[in-house]
C-alpha cells in the first residue's frame, strides 16, 4: 500500500499572539517616546494637522490599493510568471514603471488632480505587481509582518510628530548614504560569486540594516511633512499630501517586505 503524501498545513493566525503584539507596540510607542523625546516640541498646528492627516490618507488608501491588487495579481497567476522570469528583466521593469509613477506624481502639480491620481494608481499598480510574490508565504506570517509594520510606523510616526521642530530632518544626509550600502547588499547576490558567508553577511545587511534603515527614514519623512506644512502655510511652496504619501508608502513597503523575510526565516528554523 502506498503512503499518502504529507502536506504541510500552514500555520494558523493566532489572535492571542495578535493581541500580546498589539500590547507590547502600545508599550512600545511609550518607551520610545521617553527615550527619544525628551524635549517634545509644542502642540501641531492646524496647518501641520491637517497636511499630517492627509497624508496618512493617501498612505492607507495606496496600502489598501496595493494589497488588494497584489492579491488580484497572485490569484490570476500573474505572480507565478514573475517569479519564473529573468531576475534582472523583473527589476529593470519594476525599477522603471515604479520611479516613471513616482516622478509623474512628484511632478504633477496638486491642480492637476485627475493627471496626478492617475499616476498615483500606476505607482500602487507598479508596487502590487513587486508584492504578488509575498502571498506563496503563509497568511499567519504575511499577517504578523503587517501588524509588526503598523505598530513600528505607528511609532515612530508618533515619535517624529511630537519631537521638536526638525530634531530629525539631519538625518537625510546619513539616510541616503546608508540605503545605498543597503542597495549594494541586495544586488550583490545576483553580481558577485559570493561564499556562503558573504552570502551571510549581505543578506543581515539587506534584511535588519534595511529595518533600521526604514525606521530612520518613517522618523524624517514625519518630520518633513511639518516642516513642508509650514512651508505651505508661509506660502513658499504648494501643499500636497500625495507627495508626501509616497515617501512613507515606500518606507513601510521596505520595512514589511524584511518583516515577512525575518519571519519566514524564524518559521524555517523551528
Amino acid at each position: 500500500m502506498q503512503d499518502a503524501p504529507l502536506v504541510q498545513p500552514r500555520p494558523a493566525i493566532s489572535w492571542q499572539r495578535m493581541a500580546m503584539t498589539a500590547a507590547g507596540v502600545a508599550g512600545a510607542v511609550v518607551f520610545i517616546e521617553g527615550m527619544l523625546n525628551r524635549e517634545t516640541r509644542d502642540q501641531l498646528s492646524p496647518a501641520e494637522q491637517s497636511l499630517l492627516h492627509d497624508t496618512f490618507k493617501y498612505t492607507g488608501g495606496g496600502l489598501v490599493l496595493t494589497a488588494l491588487a497584489a492579491r488580484g495579481m497572485f490569484k490570476s497567476g500573474v505572480a507565478y510568471r514573475i517569479m519564473a522570469a529573468n531576475p534582472w528583466l523583473v527589476l529593470g521593469v519594476s525599477l522603471v514603471g515604479g520611479i516613471g509613477t513616482m516622478m509623474g506624481v512628484f511632478y504633477t502639480p496638486p491642480e492637476k488632480s485627475i493627471q496626478k491620481h492617475l499616476f498615483w494608481l500606476g505607482f500602487n499598480a507598479c508596487q502590487a505587481a513587486t508584492l504578488s510574490p509575498l502571498f506563496f508565504f503563509s497568511p499567519a506570517i504575511l499577517s504578523r509582518a503587517a501588524l509588526y509594520t503598523v505598530g513600528i510606523v505607528g511609532s515612530l510616526s508618533y515619535v517624529g510628530a511630537t519631537a521638536r521642530n526638525d530634531k530629525y530632518l539631519n538625518l537625510g544626509g546619513p539616510l541616503l548614504a546608508g540605503i545605498t550600502v543597503v542597495a549594494l547588499s541586495s544586488l550583490a547576490p545576483m553580481a558577485l560569486p559570493l561564499g556562503v558567508r558573504g552570502l551571510a553577511v549581505t543578506e543581515a545587511i539587506s534584511l535588519y540594516g534595511g529595518l533600521a534603515l526604514f525606521g530612520g527614514f518613517v522618523l524624517y519623512d514625519t518630520q518633513k511633512i511639518l516642516h513642508h506644512a509650514r512651508l505651505a502655510q508661509q506660502g513658499l511652496m504648494k501643499r500636497d499630501p500625495m507627495n508626501e504619501a509616497i515617501s512613507l508608502e515606500l518606507d513601510m513597503i521596505n520595512i514589511f517586505i524584511r518583516l515577512v523575510q525575518i519571519l519566514a526565516m524564524q518559521n524555517n528554523r523551528k
